[in-house]
């Protein structure tokens, strides 16, 4: 398959590699100008759970090809989109005209309703789905990064569509298995609930790398994760499904204790949340601002995730009875 990744984040490159290592033809689009700066060869350092024999740490080159342009005639076969979800709108704006009949692999956090958060791209060209993988570029511009042996992919009550199998077999090809959600759409908006719960605790100490062995701090995360979902709730979706992926929230002192120590003893928990050292990223301010807009406007109140917050973002959180305003860098003028 032709397989271009849009970007050269770290999700993008971490499974760029691992489509280019089954045979796949992979290509990196990179806004003008980039490219040059990149050069055509880079060192990972990627932990992978997909070996047999466990997780197992593997240090390679990897060549890149990297293109400025993109093009209906192009004739990719499936267009992979792993950006935050503040950023989604724009780069579907950009590929709507550009991406011919080529699937479209949305690949990462959505808060929107999944088909409007992608608009104008044409709904029967696009597959949802969720990264397992994550890590950070070093100083020396190295990627030291993990990849969990599954992914997720959304599908219907229906049978697969040729789209969904596509992008089921690219993976399959990469030796990743592929877990299959039949509720996306919730499955999305309770995984973004519960990057609010460890984005605000992670942004009380130093980022979500301080809270690697930290057991009260992830309860404190689940806490707020449970807290939020009656908000998911009131977006229409049925918890009743989802039972495996709550119980973090049910029983969030067993659950927070063994993460914890999993974040300590398995390489791939610690080096995911390792390379997250920056107490205020972007994507987190967005996150949490998104979700205090809905509960604000859906009237659902969150009181720890405003306390969580407000210490970290003084006078600049928007609470359930004020109108939401944009959440600020502590240190931004």
């Amino acid at each position: 398959m032709r397989i271009l990744m849009f970007g050269r984040g770290v999700i993008a490159t971490i499974y760029g590699q691992a489509f280019q290592a089954a045979g796949h033809d992979v290509e990196f689009y990179v806004r003008p100008g980039r490219s040059s700066g990149y050069g055509t060869e880079l060192y990972t350092d990627i932990t992978d759970g997909r070996l047999k024999s466990g997780n197992q740490r593997v240090r390679q080159v990897m060549n890149m090809t990297f293109r400025e342009t993109l093009d209906p005639r192009d004739v990719f076969d499936i267009i992979v989109v792993s950006v935050g979800h503040h950023q989604l709108s724009q780069a579907a704006e950009f590929l709507a005209p550009r991406i011919g009949r080529a699937t479209v692999l949305v690949f990462g956090n959505i808060w929107e309703e999944p088909v409007a958060a992608v608009a104008p791209l044409p709904a029967d060209q696009v597959v949802f789905g969720f990264p397992q993988a994550g890590g950070g570029f070093a100083e020396d511009g190295v990627l030291h990064g993990a990849l969990l042996g599954s992914v997720v992919i959304g599908r219907g009550e229906e049978p697969l569509s040729v789209r969904q199998l596509a992008v089921r077999a690219a993976f399959l090809q990469a030796g990743l298995r592929v877990r299959e959600e039949t509720d996306m759409r919730g499955w999305l908006f309770i995984h973004f609930i519960a990057d609010a719960g460890m984005f605000a605790e992670g942004a009380r100490g130093q980022a979500l790398a301080g809270m690697i062995g930290d057991r009260r701090a992830f309860r404190r995360a689940f806490t707020i994760g449970r807290e939020l979902l009656p908000l998911v709730r009131a977006r229409g979706v049925d918890l009743r499904l989802h039972r495996t992926v709550l119980l973090p929230y049910r029983l969030s002192a067993v659950v927070a204790a063994a993460v914890a120590v999993a974040t300590t003893r398995v390489s791939i928990a610690r080096i995911s949340l390792a390379a997250h050292t920056d107490p205020y990223p972007a994507e987190a301010r967005a996150i949490i601002e998104d979700t205090l807009r809905e509960a604000a406007r859906l009237g659902v109140t969150a009181p720890l995730l405003e306390a969580a917050v407000r210490e970290s973002w003084p006078a600049a959180i928007p609470t359930s009875s004020d109108s939401p305003r944009e959440l600020r860098h502590p240190k931004s003028p």
